[in-house]
């Protein structure tokens, strides 16, 4: 048994975070759904709600609570449509199992990699996420593991929920594990393994240190941790990792008191979101703006409406990178580029209109602006 045991460290604050809680946490008997470790979890969900912070959990389990209702192993020859089944059967207890726990509504969010792979995919996703915590809602985001083979095989809501982090635009990434933290060797085979309490940057050695699976539910180890951990903290997110079956280190996290891992982003999420609009290749042509729209945009750091368009040149898609245009008597200027919420058809179709509008206009909205003022960047 280990002896080493991480001391306290405080939490920097934080106002937005993702959770990530893995079947070993949920199905900790073997079989169903069990409140044992999930009770503790939730409690520091309701906590950071009661401190006014936003929490979005992305939780595994639903092979577990559907093979719980199902009582059999998937068939020889058929393992991954049996899987999927029971991934259909399982998701709804599953989300029923984190209303009974939690203090608001929640809200099922199911996606894939491609979901998030895809802009346009990525933006409606965004989008449904943000809607969901502006109306205090608990988006549990899962894997649509009925339809997704390969990350079914993966088994990987590790890097899933660094990539929702980054996606919603999280302070940081909590990940809950079945030990303290991270050592530098396995504890369950080195018992002088040591305790790594900062990690500033992972690096390979720490990766080759990391531990396989621990548990014969879940299908995540420590190295896929840290893979997230990496993955997110490249977004500007930090990540925590942290004993999920431990109630006493749940209260202290509630209160920014952390006994197990902080990994450092690597720059802050401004910096990687502004590096990321001003490198992005451009779709040819541009949204044309007037005067008015550009110093909008400069002066006062407004997002782009509808009113001060006069037009959209080329032929981009909606969640493309656009150029935005002033063209007046002394030529054409471009004063900001960002990810236009609307395709170059449909811009032509509400320029100069106002955004109550749109929806009347095209029979759907994406939002009242055309570029988001988080999405664009002036030149």
């Amino acid at each position: 048994m280990n002896t080493h045991a991480f001391s306290e460290q405080r939490l920097p604050p934080w106002r937005r975070a993702v959770l990530k809680v893995g079947s070993s946490l949920l199905a900790a008997n073997g079989g169903g759904l069990s409140t044992e470790y999930a009770q503790a979890i939730a409690g520091f969900v309701v906590a950071s709600h009661k401190a006014g912070r936003e929490v979005v959990v992305v939780s595994s389990g639903a092979v577990a609570a559907g093979r719980a209702i199902m009582r059999e192993q998937p068939h020889d020859g058929a393992e991954m449509a049996e899987r999927q089944a029971l991934a259909a059967l399982g998701q709804a207890r599953l989300i029923g199992f984190w209303q009974g726990l939690l203090d608001r509504q929640v809200a099922q969010v199911l996606l894939t990699h491609d979901d998030l792979r895809n802009r346009r995919r990525y933006l409606n996703a965004r989008a449904t996420l943000s809607a969901l915590l502006r109306h205090r809602a608990v988006p549990v985001v899962n894997e649509n593991d009925t339809v997704s083979v390969d990350e079914l095989k993966l088994g990987d809501n590790d890097n899933l929920a660094a990539i929702v982090a980054a996606l919603v635009d999280a302070d940081v990434l909590f990940i809950a594990t079945d030990i303290d933290g991270l050592y530098d060797a396995d504890p369950r085979r080195h018992p002088d393994a040591r305790p790594v309490e900062v990690v500033p940057q992972l690096t390979p050695a720490l990766l080759s240190a990391a531990g396989g699976t621990g548990s014969a539910i879940g299908t995540g180890g420590m190295r896929t941790k840290l893979e997230a951990a990496q993955r997110a903290s490249a977004a500007g997110v930090a990540t925590v990792l942290f004993n999920g079956t431990r109630a006493d280190v749940l209260e202290a996290l509630a209160q920014d008191r952390l006994r197990g891992t902080r990994i450092h982003a690597l720059r802050s999420r401004v910096a990687v979101r502004k590096h990321w609009l001003q490198n992005a290749p451009a779709e040819p042509g541009g949204v044309v703006v007037d005067a008015g729209a550009a110093n909008a945009l400069v002066e006062k750091g407004a997002s782009l409406l509808p009113g001060g368009v006069v037009t959209a040149e080329g032929d981009f898609r909606r969640g493309d990178m656009v150029e935005v245009l002033l063209r007046d008597e002394r030529g054409t200027r471009r004063v900001a580029r960002g990810v236009s919420q609307y395709s170059a058809a449909d811009i032509r179709r509400v320029a100069r209109r106002h955004s109550r509008d749109i929806e009347s206009i095209l029979g759907y909205s994406y939002g009242d602006t055309i570029v988001h003022r988080d999405d664009l960047m002036l030149l």
